[in-house]
């Protein structure tokens, strides 16, 4: 690891982890259970008796000295931070089974192509196609998944399509998207919202940076959720993650949590209104793949109709025991992103659809259509 901040820790065998493109997180608790996350395996254990409660209590250590932090009874949490590592420790006064940890990596780089993407069947090339027309004519996008979905990956490699001439502006909490390392030579700034700094401090300074896109980190607060609210409306263009089972259900998710009377048929238009597209991206382990698996499930429309009530055009859907519904874009996301000069065929299906059983489609879609109706 080329990182200056953390050169000075010695990680022992936990380095052979750290080294792993294919390894995302390492996780230790209960006395030396050491649990990875991968990009090809999801969640396994594996035995390293020498990865023990003595070892991360050193590394705690080294990493409070080096951070200008403490890690004791009276400060049992500790979060350390670098340019590409994530750690955070729990005390054994507070976990009473042996010291936690979780070292979560972030690397400045876009692990995601479109050939990878449609090798690893994690999109088919129509959907991709439509996503990356939607980046290009400025639609609001926020992506919704479990914890280690890969929703920040999916942002980063959306992200990636913005154009070059327009500034981009990342706003988080914990530093992920590294977008501004990534494409060193282009108009981007990265702010990082801390104890002085909130979600709202940042976001006005934001502004008067004349940003095209603001990308924000997980919304998962109600301060997160007014910072998503606000910028959509004030004409910037976002691209966002949250927790939601559904892409269908980010509207709601969003309201969830909002810590205030809000009126939710408002609230809900709102998002409806500024924001065009949500997507659901999932990993699970594929029986059929013999793998871990990542794959946009469901992709969404969000519109007002023309007497101002929020409405939901399934776009793209697809259960896990394979089923598949497909709609074309209303005249709502066509006319937003014409404005743009970005001009969608009549049927973005139409590949996809020659391809499969057109009766089975007939049915999916149909239903689907009664669906939308009473959204």
């Amino acid at each position: 690891m080329n990182d200056a901040i953390f050169s000075q820790l010695d990680f022992g065998p936990i380095e052979e982890f750290l080294r792993n493109e294919d390894v995302t997180d390492i996780s230790y608790s209960n006395n030396g259970c050491v649990w990875l996350k991968s990009l090809s395996q999801g969640c396994y254990k594996v035995e390293r008796p020498e990865i023990n409660n003595a070892l991360m209590e050193k590394l705690a250590f080294q990493c409070a000295n080096v951070m200008g932090k403490t890690f004791n009874m009276a400060h049992p949490f500790l979060d350390a931070e670098s340019a590409e590592l994530r750690l955070n420790f729990v005390h054994d006064s507070i976990a009473t089974n042996g010291i936690a940890c979780v070292i979560r990596k972030t690397p400045a780089k876009i692990r995601l192509n479109k050939t990878k993407l449609l090798d690893e069947k994690y999109v088919s090339e129509s959907v991709h196609d439509f996503l990356i027309k939607c980046v290009e004519g400025h639609a609001n996008i926020i992506v919704s998944g479990e914890t280690g979905s890969g929703k920040t990956e999916l942002v980063k490699y959306l992200a990636s399509h913005t154009k070059e001439n327009e500034k981009v502006i990342t706003i988080e909490d914990t530093l992920e998207l590294h977008l501004d390392r990534i494409f060193p030579h282009r108009d981007i700034v990265a702010m990082k919202t801390n104890n002085i700094a909130s979600y709202s401090d940042v976001l006005v300074t934001c502004m008067r940076q004349n940003p095209i896109w603001i990308l924000l980190s997980e919304v998962r607060s109600a301060e997160a959720v007014m910072a998503v609210r606000n910028s959509i409306s004030s004409g910037h263009h976002i691209l966002s993650t949250i927790h939601s089972d559904k892409a269908s259900l980010i509207p709601m998710r969003m309201y969830s949590l909002v810590e205030s009377n809000i009126d939710v048929e408002q609230f809900v238009a709102t998002i409806h209104r500024y924001v065009q597209i949500g997507v659901y991206v999932k990993g699970y382990l594929s029986k059929e793949l013999g793998r871990f698996q990542r794959e946009i499930l469901e992709v969404c429309e969000f519109y007002v109709d023309d007497n101002n009530k929020p409405k939901t055009n399934i776009i793209f859907k697809k259960t896990l025991t394979g089923e598949i519904t497909m709609n074309n874009p209303t005249e709502h996301l066509r006319d937003y992103l014409g404005i743009s000069g970005v001009l969608l065929p009549d049927d973005i299906f139409a590949s996809e659809k020659d391809n499969s059983d057109s009766s089975q489609m007939a049915n999916n879609t149909s239903s689907d259509i009664e669906q939308i109706e009473t959204l």
